[in-house]
């Protein structure tokens, strides 16, 4: 009993240690590095081309007598501008510090919360909340996850005709390249290693209500405190509660003055 306490103190104090060599060597070095996109990024001339490009894709996925719709290249329209600004503002939010944006992983999961969030399944979560700002008539949303249950599983979002699903959609990253949103069109996944998400499509759709106008800041999962992956969600009273449900509260009360009222800072 003595050497398994012992062994797990071991443990432990390894794994501080660790986390520490990383805060500090975060501090020594990127001390005003700003890993996020500046705000300005998503109206820069290559982005704004490479949302001309998505609302295109997205207008593909519709069958031919929709594409030609200004309903529906509006809709496109409005899903383009918004995966992008919305990525680098939810990128801005949770202020990532190392890159590549898996670096930011550990900061996340460390005793000493060096970072709040920063898990592709946040950004997964932030990005959803932000494509459900409106009524959609022509797409529908999604979630998606590569490698589910493996060490390297990561989750997305995608965006399909309302008629059609996965995967026959366009999936949207943003936690890769920190706020710097990535797409993928259907022939570019590998379906042996990508598959739909439901429970997690089910999961914010019953949070985010198409049109909602909850602030950028909010989140849909806090850590309970309990154990670094445990998390609750922010609607219920232990998620209230919690160090992050407090921390998030406090951070939309201020986004929200500081905007006049306003949900997202784009």
């Amino acid at each position: 009993m003595a050497r398994t306490l012992s062994t797990n103190l071991e443990s432990n104090i390894s794994s501080a240690l660790a986390t520490l060599s990383i805060a500090l060597a975060v501090a020594v070095i990127l001390p005003s590095c700003q890993r996020a996109p500046l705000p300005q990024y998503a109206s820069t001339a290559p982005v704004v081309a490479q949302r001309n490009e998505l609302s295109d894709q997205l207008l593909a996925l519709l069958p031919e007598e929709q594409r030609k719709l200004p309903t529906a290249q509006e809709e496109a329209r409005w899903l383009a501008d918004t995966a992008y600004k919305g990525s680098v503002s939810i990128a801005r939010i949770n202020n990532p510090l190392l890159w590549p944006s898996w670096m930011n992983n550990r900061l996340v999961n460390a005793p000493f919360n060096i970072r709040e969030r920063g898990l592709c399944w946040h950004y997964q979560h932030d990005l959803y909340r932000e494509l459900r700002r409106r009524p959609l008539n022509y797409f529908t949303l999604g979630c998606c996850v590569r490698d589910r249950g493996k060490g390297s599983e990561h989750n997305c979002v995608y965006i399909a005709a309302r008629d059609n699903t996965w995967p026959e959609a366009i999936t949207l990253d943003a936690w890769k390249k920190s706020g710097r949103l990535v797409t993928f069109t259907p022939e570019e996944l590998d379906l042996d290693d990508w598959e739909d998400r439901p429970e997690t499509t089910f999961m914010l759709n019953y949070i985010y209500a198409e049109g909602h106008t909850y602030p950028v800041e909010h989140w849909a999962l806090v850590k309970s405190g309990k154990k670094w992956n445990d998390y609750v969600p922010t609607w219920v009273d232990d998620g209230r509660n919690t160090r992050q449900g407090k921390i998030m509260y406090n951070n939309m009360y201020n986004g929200l003055q500081q905007r006049e009222g306003k949900p997202t800072d784009y």
